[in-house]
């Protein structure tokens, strides 16, 4: 049911680039919420700090959304002391403005507008949990640093958490949050962009990789286990999209293996519509995410997905229903799965796929997503159900 309440007007908090440049699941978040929110006759705008890449003006739009931009200087622990000083500055001038602030990430400017936000009558003040890896280093740790202790103390007041996923959301809840205050809300995918396709039928399957090329993402052993999965099907494909600092390591370890052909590095790539409807399974091996865009778009156009049991891919992807889930660090794991996949015929493919598109839509589609977000702008209770039967684990 759609949120019928008065028009908001809504500040999104970046601490990262916008727009995004190649990648950038937060920020691409973020674009897609705020054009969404305009569509319904909301107003938004978004808070970012000046970097390199996006330019040095101060105020710009983007999709016709204003973008409020300051500067800071590149000196460690001043230059972050200094923006937290000009935020603060920046929200008590505005202090009346908004509805909402939705800080997307649970870190210095989260902690600011936290502690802020507690002082004043409104606005509502949600933080995103949007990576596991808060739970490791960051003010999130079971044993932060001094000054991650301090940051926490504001962050505690914040109205409203966002977990993006059931893990992240026990592990907030293991923080010290009330569960009152948690809610588990995805990232959000526009199934109406995304939609299953008509994929041609051929005889080897297609596998496909969408991501930055870093560590975190998992890519030799990807290679190691695609390795030994084209041994029993030779005619196998594997298509890797993106780039990234270890692209060169990747081709020579690809090469390594006696990969040939059967491997396609891409680079990065815009047109996802056409690698998601040239591809058969889409794959994600990765260590640590919070909830992957790439899984969800994959998903939302019906590819059945072979993910890591890891935080928001155990969430949505059942194994036998609409996926495969193996262990992080399993190579044969992650091996059986591709092997699994490459025994179906296409229509069985077909139909795992239409079921991982059932599942976008009833958990992770964007209307479903905006109204709960809505929902905690307007201060409603944050806790929210999780996907049916979500296997969840330790942060």
């Amino acid at each position: 049911m759609a949120d019928t309440g008065p028009s908001l007007h809504v500040l999104m908090v970046l601490d990262g680039t916008y727009p995004p440049l190649q990648g950038g699941g937060t920020e691409l978040q973020v674009r897609t919420l705020a054009k969404a929110l305009r569509r319904r006759g909301h107003r938004v705008t978004v808070f970012a700090p000046i970097v390199p890449a996006a330019g040095d003006r101060l105020v710009t739009r983007i999709d016709r959304v204003p973008v409020v931009r300051l500067r800071f200087p590149s000196i460690h622990v001043l230059g972050g002391l200094w923006l937290m000083l000009r935020f603060a500055m920046f929200l008590f001038s505005r202090r009346g403005r908004y509805d909402a602030w939705h800080v997307h990430s649970p870190r210095r400017l989260g902690a600011v507008a936290a502690f802020l936000g507690s002082k004043f009558s409104k606005p509502q003040v949600v933080v995103k949990v949007a990576s596991a890896t808060e739970f490791m280093t960051g003010t999130l740790a079971p044993n932060p640093k001094l000054v991650n202790r301090f940051l926490y103390g504001g962050l505690r007041r914040a109205h409203a958490w966002q977990a993006i996923s059931q893990r992240i959301a026990d592990g907030i809840t293991k923080r010290g949050i009330p569960q009152d205050r948690i809610a588990a809300v995805p990232n959000a995918v526009d199934t109406s962009r995304f939609q299953p396709l008509t994929r041609e039928l051929r005889a080897g399957v297609r596998f496909l990789f969408i991501g930055r090329l870093v560590s975190p993402k998992n890519l030799f052993r990807l290679l190691d286990a695609f390795a030994i999965a084209r041994q029993r099907h030779p005619d196998a494909h594997l298509r890797i999209v993106g780039g990234g600092p270890l692209d060169a390591q990747l081709k020579q370890h690809a090469a390594g293996l006696g990969l040939g052909d059967s491997v396609e590095f891409t680079g990065h790539r815009s047109d996802v519509e056409a690698l998601l409807a040239d591809a058969d399974v889409g794959v994600l091996p990765s260590t640590v995410e919070g909830l992957s865009n790439t899984l969800l778009e994959c998903m939302a156009s019906g590819l059945p997905m072979i993910a890591s049991r890891i935080s928001g891919s155990e969430d949505l992807v059942r194994t036998g229903v609409n996926g495969w889930l193996f262990e992080p660090l399993d190579v044969e794991g992650l091996a059986r799965c591709l092997e699994e996949a490459a025994a179906l015929s296409p229509q069985q493919r077909h139909e795992l796929g239409e079921e991982a598109r059932n599942m976008i839509e009833r958990y992770a589609s964007l209307d479903s997503v905006l109204n709960r977000m809505l929902g905690l702008y307007r201060g409603r209770p944050a806790i929210v159900p999780a996907p049916e039967a979500a296997v969840t684990g330790g942060v």
